[in-house]
């Protein structure tokens, strides 16, 4: 509280609304100030700044999803209780809502280069500035890092979306055809038919209730493992076995190729299919032929294609110091996108850029704080001194940092990630 009229001091004057302050969430140090506001474009924004910020570092963050429907502050409020490990790091902390929901990833990024300024307006320019994106806010970083090559000093990408909207995304049409040919429930018997690549008809909407009822009759997902009937358990098997995605991110994964899908198709895409499977042949099944001639087939529009890639597919064109970190076993995006990530930035010719690392932990979201506090120290060492890691050094780094952070390390400095082909289905495909 006492270092709000201090900062609220230094937005006097400013050609820009003045951010207002709001109360820290909790866990964040004592004397850390918040504030708050919405930009030009109507996004809503949060900083956080810690006791007694020197303006050395400033953490600019892009949130994953994204969320459908139209900016709510609370967002922002979540990143930062969830990234509040930055501000006790000694960072200050700045997130946007976006000024849209939705699969929109150039517009996301220059709602987070409006915010860049917005911060620099209020509070001063910091001496170095970073860029950490989140799951699908990794690829928000990395376009935005292409789009405004001298914003920011160096990239961190955490749990990233990596592989582009045209090849990230291939799996979930693979298990919303799956779904329909085992489940044969959405949509359902008597309901209008409509191409799955539409997630859901135009103007047409879904609950997440009827969404849930309709996974739990199919595989009993709702009930224990001991309660399914055996036909639920076999089309639960069937799916997960095809997919290659863990139980307990089926509901969130179905979820995405439903609405998400129906905001990509006629949100972004004026109806037009971006999404194909094509050649694609299903395997891990109790019968794989029979599977494969049930599957609906849907064949790319070339122009939808290239429209979504020119929005969403990073160039690897990023000359700055570049970290990317990953859970081996991320549930929501496959480590497998990394390797299509490493094969853009070295077709862009700037390998020498990017340092990828891994963790053996299982969650998307988040991991440890010591992890994340690792990965920052060593990308500012980078960035300041040129002292490019290696996936060891940082493994080691973090281990020197668990006394203070918490003994929770899961680097696995050797590890490589297999080609996303190994995992999704290979297709027909077409050059965006």
């Amino acid at each position: 509280m006492k270092a709000w009229p201090v900062w609220c001091a230094l937005f006097a004057g400013s050609a820009l609304a003045a951010p207002a302050p709001m109360p820290c969430p909790a866990g964040l140090p004592d004397g850390a100030a918040c504030l708050n506001g919405r930009d030009s474009a109507g996004a809503f924004y949060v900083i956080a700044l810690p006791p007694h910020w020197d303006h050395k570092v400033l953490v600019l963050h892009d949130h994953g999803g994204p969320q459908l429907g139209a900016p709510k502050l609370a967002r922002s409020v979540a990143d930062l209780e969830r990234w509040k490990v930055m501000v006790r790091a000694g960072y200050a902390w700045a997130g946007s809502t976006y000024h849209q929901g939705g699969v929109a990833v150039r517009a996301a990024a220059e709602d987070t280069e409006r915010l860049r300024h917005i911060v620099i307006d209020a509070i001063g320019k910091p001496r170095l500035t970073l860029l950490h994106g989140q799951s699908w806010g990794a690829s928000v970083a990395a376009l935005g890092t292409e789009m405004f090559p001298d914003a920011v000093d160096g990239v961190l990408l955490t749990s990233g979306v990596l592989g582009g909207g045209s090849r990230s995304y291939d799996f979930r049409l693979d298990l919303r055809v799956l779904w329909q040919a085992v489940c044969h429930n959405h949509p359902r018997p008597g309901e209008p038919a409509y191409p799955l690549w539409q997630g859901l008809p135009q103007g047409s909407r879904m609950s997440r209730a009827d969404l849930d009822q309709r996974i739990d009759e199919c595989t009993g997902l709702a009930r224990a493992a001991a309660e399914r009937t055996a036909e639920q358990q076999r089309h639960l098997k069937t799916l997960l076995d095809v997919v290659r995605i863990p139980e307990r991110s089926l509901r969130g994964h179905l979820a995405w190729a439903t609405q998400h899908f129906q905001d990509i198709a006629f949100t972004r895409l004026g109806g037009r299919d971006a999404f194909g499977n094509i050649g694609a042949r299903y395997t891990g099944s109790a019968d794989d032929a029979a599977l494969n001639t049930q599957v609906a087939r849907y064949r790319a529009d070339p122009a939808a294609l290239a429209a979504f890639a020119a929005d969403t597919d990073p160039t690897g064109r990023i000359t700055l110091p570049l970290l990317t970190v990953h859970a081996i076993d991320d549930p929501v995006a496959f480590v497998e996108l990394e390797s299509v990530f490493h094969d853009t930035v070295a077709r862009a010719g700037h390998a020498d850029t990017l340092v990828q690392a891994f963790t053996a932990d299982h969650e998307h979201g988040y991991w440890s704080d010591v992890e994340y506090v690792a990965a920052v120290q060593a990308l500012l060492a980078w960035v300041e001194h040129g002292d490019k890691p290696t996936p060891r050094a940082l493994a080691e780094r973090c281990l020197t940092l668990e006394p203070a952070w918490g003994a929770t390390c899961a680097y696995r400095a050797d590890y490589r990630p297999p080609p996303l082909d190994s995992r999704v289905a290979p297709r027909e495909r077409q050059a965006p």
